[in-house]
């Protein structure tokens, strides 16, 4: 069974999504047939990949929350991310464009650890403070995950896995995908938001019975053959 997530690194939802995916996951005595797709979205892909926003001031001049608004909703998000496991830092998360970040995701599928750079690129912005639109940090975290840094500088700075990363794109504004973290789950059913862990259970449950799982014989069997007869 295949799940297809479609995701922001700067999205904390998105953290928290695929912390609850996760915890589902675990729970479900199919979880080894379970392959997982991460997919590029970029929620601000205006933003200059050369400058940072800490978290407050994006907001602000972004959305144009007051500040009791913005400091409302960090404390929800971050609430949020606490029962999910989750210790946000939003007063060093760094904003930037996140481009170069999805680019050196792709390269990590080469290696099957999609799922680990995932995890290292959020840890990266929301609990360590760094800069996720820089070269050099996105190459120490591919370094960190045993990927080859000249190997990561290269698909950070060139133009290798812009089209992966475009078509990732381009795929959720065709399935009409506009906000992340968005979760396909085999193709039939989605997922979208930062849903509680007994969502992400019944939906993998219902998804694997429906499309996976053998067919339930509602019959009793007789008047068939098989390669030992036929049966009356």
């Amino acid at each position: 069974m295949k799940i297809e997530i479609w995701s922001d690194v700067m999205c904390p939802f998105c953290y928290i999504g695929k912390n609850n995916f996760e915890q589902a996951l675990e729970k479900l005595p199919f979880k080894d047939q379970v392959e997982v797709e991460w997919k590029s979205f970029q929620l601000d892909p205006t933003l200059d990949p050369a400058e940072t926003k800490n978290t407050m001031t994006y907001f602000k001049e972004k959305k144009g929350f007051p500040d009791a608004q913005a400091n409302q909703m960090m404390s929800q998000v971050t609430q949020m991310g606490k029962n999910a496991g989750i210790d946000f830092n939003f007063e060093t998360a760094l904003i930037t464009n996140t481009f170069a970040a999805h680019k050196l995701l792709h390269l990590s599928k080469k290696y099957n650890k999609s799922n680990e750079m995932e995890e290292a690129l959020f840890i990266a912005h929301f609990i360590d403070g760094k800069n996720v639109g820089d070269v050099d940090t996105l190459v120490a975290i591919a370094d960190s995950l045993g990927i080859d840094k000249e190997e990561a500088r290269q698909a950070v700075i060139s133009e290798e896995f812009n089209q992966e990363v475009n078509e990732d794109i381009q795929q959720a504004r065709n399935n009409g995908i506009t906000g992340v973290p968005f979760f396909v789950l085999n193709g039939k059913y989605a997922v979208s938001g930062a849903q509680p862990v007994e969502t992400f259970e019944n939906a993998l449950q219902q998804t694997y019975k429906e499309t996976v799982s053998p067919f339930q014989d509602l019959s009793n069997g007789e008047n068939a053959c098989g390669p030992d007869g036929c049966s009356i």
